[in-house]
């Protein structure tokens, strides 16, 4: 359960990243669009995965509700996933 939750803790990480660093310069900079679309459409289903998982390992593990507001909260900010997954998913 905790393995697979950091695959999608990882991925929803980087396709945050990705939409922040490289699709949105594009689309504003070079007016490519299409880049946002596919990346955000894959980062909105890594996100609705994550926050799914999250609240399954908060009954699985009986996590407080402050931790898994924590581990929520974190997939809104750059680099959040990947400090969850190292200090709380190992």
């Amino acid at each position: 359960m905790l393995k697979s939750f950091k695959w999608v803790a990882r991925g929803e990480g980087i396709s945050l990243l990705v939409l922040l660093f490289i699709a949105m310069p594009l689309k504003y900079i070079w007016e490519d669009p299409s880049w946002v679309r596919v990346v955000g459409m894959i980062h909105g289903i890594l996100f609705v995965a994550y926050v799914a998982w999250a609240i399954w390992v908060y009954f699985e593990l009986s996590w407080t509700l402050r931790r898994l507001v924590f581990v929520i909260l974190a997939s809104v900010i750059p680099f959040g996933t990947f400090y969850v997954e190292k200090k709380y998913l190992n």
